[in-house]
């Protein structure tokens, strides 16, 4: 098992921090992802033989976020 840190941005309240949440546990092999509004980030532990710290991060974009100093491409889960 890989631990991995991701700096999320765009997350505006409790349901943006599910979002996320929810996108990083679906992907095959991702064991638990906790995501923080606080502190802006993602620990994620993952399998790193059925994925890779790219395919969390797409996980994120596709959600509409940015991550690791991407700009997100909308505005939170709210607008």
């Amino acid at each position: 098992m890989q631990t991995e840190h991701l700096m999320v941005t765009g997350m505006t309240c409790g349901g943006c921090t599910s979002k996320v949440s929810r996108a990083l546990n679906a992907l095959s092999g991702v064991e638990d992802a906790k995501v923080s509004l606080a502190d802006g980030d993602a620990t994620v532990r993952f399998n790193e033989q059925l994925t890779s710290v790219k395919q969390l991060k797409s996980a994120v974009t596709n959600a509409g976020y940015g991550v690791d100093g991407t700009m997100q491409t909308k505005s939170g889960c709210c607008g």
